[in-house]
């Protein structure tokens, strides 16, 4: 550009001042900067991890009228669009391994609905308050470690192609623990980083989700992700009324805040609700008293449904709300009635105690 310049000054010093006078008209009439982008899509999506054990003990589900039915059908005719299917890293059996996950998120591409991975970067359950290495990862070095999750990251969303990939479960605190654990100085953002890389590599059309467990902290956490650069696509809250709050005025205020500041679409990725307080086998439930209710929805089937519906409707209403997705809902008392390994979940799941889907299947209609 500029040996053009020198051969002809003249022209030059023209093609310069065009320039300044198109800068200039552009300072006094600045263009207006675009609006977020609103989602593209809306997830009407349920958690079944545990579906492909309970399938072995041979248990029959029945649809709202009564007919026997397999859960998958059940769930797809209801209108869930999406399933939500949990990867540990090397389990204790096969129980959310990779062979068994790759099986089941085919199972449910065949039906017709959509894969969210669930990688939690771990060998068993990870929260807020667990996060623990894998077992093959536990001494490597940050760089060794950065390595591992790109190429396990790439590998799993390659083979899997799901649709949404959530990139750890329920972050607050970090992952891959000590490393990449927060509060005490870990590098979790560059560990963060690696692994929303990998995915968007694998599967460019793939959805990368950052999730978050509760509300307190929320906006702290997200934008500390987005000042940091970190390439993600969605936001994903867990939201249980016990745990997170009974206020729901604060859970849409919380959202919206998000959606607006952070400028993604934001999920509720995980939530439930009773439809009894009563049990079915002798595992004790983690809900089962009235206090851990909001007044306004009983433990019923009603109630359940009605719960659900006030969390479809929130979402709803935000500008950048881009869907639900209720945790558990398969984690029936399959084990039976005597176990006292079972379910501490069958009084929230999505079928009553003898298996018919519950009401609260409404909410999945599109």
């Amino acid at each position: 550009m500029m040996k053009r310049f020198c051969k002809n000054t003249f022209y030059g010093v023209i093609i310069m001042l065009s320039f300044l006078f198109e800068a200039c008209s552009e300072e006094s009439n600045p263009q207006p900067q675009p609006e977020p982008d609103t989602p593209s899509f809306f997830i009407r999506g349920a958690d079944l991890s545990l579906l492909p054990d309970i399938e072995k003990y041979g248990i029959q589900f029945y649809d709202k009228n009564g007919d026997v039915s397999d859960m998958l059908s059940i769930m797809k005719v209801a209108g869930c669009n999406t399933v939500r299917i949990r990867l540990w890293y090397e389990p204790a059996d096969e129980n959310s391994s990779f062979e068994q996950v790759r099986d089941f998120a085919a199972k449910v591409k065949a039906k017709g609905m959509d894969v969210w991975l669930c990688i939690h970067y771990s060998d068993t359950w990870a929260d807020p308050g667990h996060q623990t290495t894998p077992r093959a990862w536990s001494k490597l070095q940050l760089g060794e470690l950065k390595d591992s999750i790109y190429q396990y990251t790439y590998r799993v969303v390659r083979e899997i192609q799901p649709l949404y990939v959530q990139t750890g479960n329920e972050v607050n605190d970090g992952f891959l623990w000590p490393l990449g654990r927060i509060s005490t100085g870990g590098s979790f953002y560059a560990l963060i980083a690696e692994a929303v890389k990998a995915a968007k590599a694998a599967s460019p059309t793939t959805h990368v989700m950052i999730h978050y467990a509760g509300l307190d902290g929320a906006a702290v956490f997200f934008n500390q992700l987005k000042y940091k650069n970190v390439d993600f696509d969605a936001i994903g809250l867990s939201y249980y009324p016990y745990y997170h709050g009974k206020d729901m005025s604060y859970l849409t205020s919380v959202m919206n805040s998000l959606g607006k500041n952070i400028q993604r679409p934001v999920v509720i990725a995980e939530t439930s609700y009773p439809f009894t307080l009563q049990w079915y086998d002798n595992t004790h439930n983690l809900i089962g008293i009235a206090d851990q209710l909001i007044d306004s929805f009983p433990a019923s089937p009603e109630g359940q449904k009605s719960y659900m519906m006030r969390i479809r409707h929130i979402v709803e209403e935000i500008e950048q709300g881009a869907g639900f997705c209720y945790w558990g809902g398969e984690w029936v008392a399959y084990k039976g009635p005597n176990a006292t390994n079972g379910s501490p979940w069958e009084n929230q799941t999505l079928f009553d105690f003898e298996m018919k889907a519950l009401p609260v299947l409404d909410v999945f209609k599109d």
